[in-house]
């Protein structure tokens, strides 16, 4: 057959060619080379790629007796020639078969423009690594395929307001100034020291580095850091692991790890964030291997050992901390295709129902081991808090399906407000704490996130009391802005009291500090979307000119050791919380509303955004499906 009609090919003109003999020659050259490049490639081809092509190559070229022997095993090999005669016609065939078969491909990608062929190349290495993705999730070796959408809001309008605008702005500064200290100073530990300038670390992560990277991802990426978040998601990619030895709180893992990489995931869409999540939510799940399924509230990453803490009421889990890890695990179930994340949270809420509660209220102590309370100790404050909050969220992000979750929130509401929530003589609302039926009239600043909770679901309120909540909401935000201005730094202290003639004021030495704690910050924003009150605005500014003026240091933002001394005892530690909660709630307050609208998103209890799952996917795309 003629070179000619196996590979067509018509010379172009050419500038230089000094006649039509020149021409003719250089297309004769270039069809040989062209031939002579292909009968290369298909004899490399024949040798790699054809099945068994080692034993073809030695059989067709040298006939060597292993092939020999190979082509006569089996019945009715008796005539050892004439076996291999024709197991070499077949070979030989096959070979000729697929030469023709590939001068055909050559010829018609010849014929093709080079943008066809990169767009087919491109299309084969994506359905490629679409059927590679789906066999390993198949076989159990890797997550599903989810189809990204990013929700509604992850970027918003720019306030119109010049103040609010500048405002704004001012908290995006303060978080660069932060985020570029603990850069500097402590980039991969867990936290930074802002005064001795170096990390900081603490034995709630165990041995897992980089909870300041983690836990700020999602806060770059609102305030349009990119070139910050970018850096994170590097560090996040090469360095986060979670294979050691070391035993780490479930809770504190579970809210800025977790949380953090999932929010990141969902706001960006990048698929490491997803995969380090579910990894590491896989590493948790040993924690609910209790009696009851009611998880540790410490547990080693790698032998799967759990137990709790010893001064927890006889070996007891804490509310706030079993209690914490619905949002969280409800979305690992979605994103792994793993049902059990979703088994294990909707476990505990079994136990609890089965339980009686003393006044309709949860103890914050619960033993695992034979599902009964501990000491009769009531906080909404530290070791009850996020549990509240998140009977509620659950209800919010189930795109308001979880109707367990809703009414297990409004009635523990009812029964806070009857048991627990209380006025001053001076007027101010606040909510105590019960220990055995008596009331120590003691508010943590921790408790100040419930003005923001229960402004959230005051919508959602049985009967007629909507507004009754957001009045309850409003007098708890104006108590805790109080706890505020009474006190010589304009920062709220750890906890006040409201007895022995004093209101607001922390009376004892211990609960004098301040960690740069956003639940004050929290609930001014959340009033603020749903009143639209200045006031909200105001106070919060209040918030970052004291930040500014005694938290702030050449290396970042401490913490205060006493907030009634007229000048400021730094502590020396720049929490991870404060770039993941304490700015971003700042910076939320000085947006529109339609950042991170409140009908698409949910915050978890560390300030990470988790998108509502939709029931109804065609209504609006907000889900990963």
């Amino acid at each position: 057959m003629p070179v000619a009609t196996l590979l067509p090919f018509t010379a172009a003109p050419s500038r230089k060619s000094a006649g039509p003999t020149s021409s003719f020659r250089l297309t004769e050259k270039f069809v040989l080379l062209l031939v002579f490049s292909a009968f290369i490639t298909l004899c490399f081809g024949a040798i790699f790629f054809l099945p068994d092509s080692s034993k073809l190559l030695s059989g067709v070229f040298f006939h060597s007796s292993a092939v020999e022997t190979n082509t006569r095993t089996g019945p009715g090999s008796g005539d050892s020639s004439s076996g291999s005669a024709g197991s070499d016609v077949r070979v030989l065939a096959k070979i000729k078969k697929d030469h023709e078969k590939a001068l055909l491909e050559a010829k018609d990608t010849l014929q093709k423009r080079g943008d066809e062929i990169q767009q087919e190349i491109l299309a084969d290495k994506e359905k490629l690594s679409r059927d590679t993705l789906a066999k390993e999730a198949k076989d159990g070796g890797h997550l599903p395929v989810v189809e990204y959408h990013r929700p509604p809001g992850t970027t918003g309008t720019e306030p119109l307001d010049p103040e609010t605008r500048d405002r704004r702005a001012k908290v995006k500064e303060m978080m660069k100034h932060a985020w570029d200290s603990y850069r500097h100073y402590a980039w991969g530990s867990n936290e930074l020291r802002p005064v001795s300038k170096q990390g900081h670390s603490s034995n709630l992560f165990g041995s897992i580095k980089g909870a300041t990277i983690v836990d700020a991802l999602d806060s770059l990426y609102i305030m349009d850091m990119m070139d910050e978040f970018d850096a994170a998601t590097e560090w996040v990619e090469k360095n986060l692991d979670f294979n050691m030895n070391a035993e780490v709180s479930v809770f504190e893992v579970n809210i800025r790890f977790v949380g953090g990489l999932l929010s990141a995931y969902y706001l960006s869409g990048k698929e490491v964030f997803r995969r380090k999540a579910v990894e590491l939510g896989e590493k948790l799940l040993p924690a609910f291997k209790t009696p009851t399924g009611i998880p540790w509230a410490l547990l080693n990453l790698k032998s799967g050992i759990g137990r709790n803490w010893p001064w927890a009421s006889g070996g007891s889990s804490i509310l706030a901390e079993y209690g914490t890890l619905h949002l969280e695990f409800m979305h690992l179930g979605q994103l792994s295709g793993n049902p059990e994340f979703a088994q294990k949270v909707m476990n505990i809420r079994k136990v609890l129902n089965r339980l009686d509660k003393p006044q309709g209220l949860y103890p914050n102590y619960l033993n695992p081991n034979s599902g009964q309370w501990g000491q009769h100790h009531v906080s909404v404050g530290g070791l009850g808090d996020s549990f509240y909050e998140y009977l509620l969220k659950a209800w919010l992000m189930s795109d308001k399906t979880d109707e367990e979750g809703k009414k297990m929130y409004y009635e523990a509401l009812q029964a806070i407000e009857t048991n627990l929530m209380r006025k001053s003589s001076g007027g101010l609302t606040y909510i105590a704490e019960w220990k055995g039926g008596l009331l120590e009239h003691k508010m943590g600043h921790l408790t100040c996130f419930a003005g923001g909770m229960m402004a959230l679901g005051a919508d959602g309120a049985p009967g007629d009391k909507t507004g009754h909540q957001m009045e309850m909401a409003a007098e708890i935000a104006r108590t805790c802005h109080e706890s505020y201005v009474r006190t010589a730094l304009k920062l709220g202290p750890e906890a006040f009291r409201f007895d022995g003639g004093v209101e607001a004021i922390a009376t004892r030495q211990n609960e004098k500090y301040f960690i740069l704690r956003p639940e004050v910050i929290e609930t001014y924003m959340y009033m603020w979307r749903f009143t639209h009150d200045p006031k909200y605005r105001e106070w919060g500014w209040e918030a970052v000119q004291a930040l500014e003026k005694h938290c702030r240091l050449e290396g970042g933002y401490s913490g205060v050791r006493d907030v009634y001394a007229s000048s400021p005892n730094h502590d020396d530690v720049q929490q991870s919380f404060y770039l993941a909660e304490t700015l971003k709630y700042l910076y939320l307050l000085f947006s529109e509303d339609d950042h991170l609208p409140f009908d698409h998103w949910v915050f978890n209890t560390e300030a990470h955004p988790l998108p509502v799952i939709r029931k109804d996917k065609t209504e609006i795309p907000n889900e990963v499906e």
